[in-house]
């Protein structure tokens, strides 16, 4: 059986990989648990308690074929205040520390978390090939990822290094994310509270909304094709545009709530993203990858599997 690393395995996207792949690999999930939950973890998945950034806590992984690196600063608002040297140290020092240690132990490929957020307001669909300029210090350090990817894979071939521009990725498991986690987690968890969700202007904006199963999907093909895919980069979400107002009112739906959201000013007043969905036509013509979750039944199994005593402090009114 192949073995995987995954880097951030505890966390709200690798505890998914880990959790579903299980059974057809054998993986070994390294986090710092900064921003996740070793109870995240089926029991039977090997989790070791460290940082990527240290190559002494990689080696405790011993030989493996893959490397699934989710590790690092994962949202903009982390890089806020005090966070903005730890940010970007945390972020590229995990990622070049994974990298290099991966090539030496002649891992065969290795996957890495990018993010939409590089496209900013580009137009719609967002296309790999479009031209980006990060509009925020998180979508610097993922552009900084592609960027050393391909430098990287021209000196090292016998390596794949593959980025995904995540969408805007929703599931279980991201409790311990807290103010970082998806809106469509945070509204949940207001709603739940008898809270009403808080909306930035009148809820028009959109996002392309992606369970995270689908996430695992395309991860899984990529590690599964028999194509070289060199330093590629491959779009992952629904090719679906979702405004904010209809996410909202849905979830007040799933939970049976008499409630409105409530609208305010939106704060941010530079570099807001209005607009989001993915062209997808890549990541299927190239690896087979086609959403399976739709939309409307991911919220309800939200709804329905909400782990409230394990939620840290939140608030849907920060951080979109």
């Amino acid at each position: 059986m192949e073995r995987i690393l995954v880097t951030g395995g505890a966390g709200f996207i690798g505890s998914n990989f880990c959790n579903l792949n299980k059974d057809k690999y054998d993986i070994v999930a390294l986090d710092n648990l900064f921003l996740g939950d070793e109870s995240n973890l089926d029991p039977d998945v090997k989790f070791i308690k460290g940082d990527a950034c240290k190559k002494e806590d990689l080696d405790k992984a011993g030989k493996v074929d893959y490397v699934v690196h989710l590790a690092g600063t994962s949202s903009a608002p982390m890089f806020m205040d005090d966070g903005f040297v730890s940010g970007y140290v945390n972020s590229i020092q995990s990622f070049v520390t994974a990298l290099e240690w991966a090539r030496k132990n002649g891992v065969r490929k290795f996957l890495y978390a990018s993010t939409s957020s590089l496209y900013g307001n580009n137009p719609l669909p967002l296309v790999e090939d479009q031209q980006v300029t990060p509009i925020n210090h998180y979508a610097v350090t993922k552009r900084t990822y592609e960027h050393c990817a391909r430098c990287y894979n021209k000196v090292y071939p016998e390596m794949d290094i593959i980025g995904f521009r995540f969408m805007s990725v929703y599931g279980p498991n991201e409790e311990a994310k807290g103010i970082y986690a998806n809106l469509i987690s945070q509204f949940c968890w207001d709603i739940a509270r008898d809270k009403t969700p808080v909306i930035y202007g009148d809820g028009s904006q959109t996002r392309d909304f992606t369970n995270v199963r689908d996430v695992v999907q395309g991860l899984a093909l990529a590690l599964e094709t028999k194509k070289v895919l060199g330093a590629d980069v491959f779009n992952i979400g629904t090719g679906n545009a979702t405004s904010v107002k209809d996410i909202a009112e849905t979830l007040i739906k799933a939970f049976g709530r008499n409630m409105e959201p409530t609208y305010i000013e939106n704060p941010v007043k530079e570099d807001y993203v209005m607009g989001q969905y993915a062209d997808i036509t890549k990541i299927s013509e190239v690896l087979g990858y086609k959403p399976t979750v739709k939309l409307d039944d991911g919220i309800r199994e939200q709804v329905e599997n909400l782990r409230m005593e394990k939620i840290r402090e939140t608030s849907s009114d920060k951080f979109r």
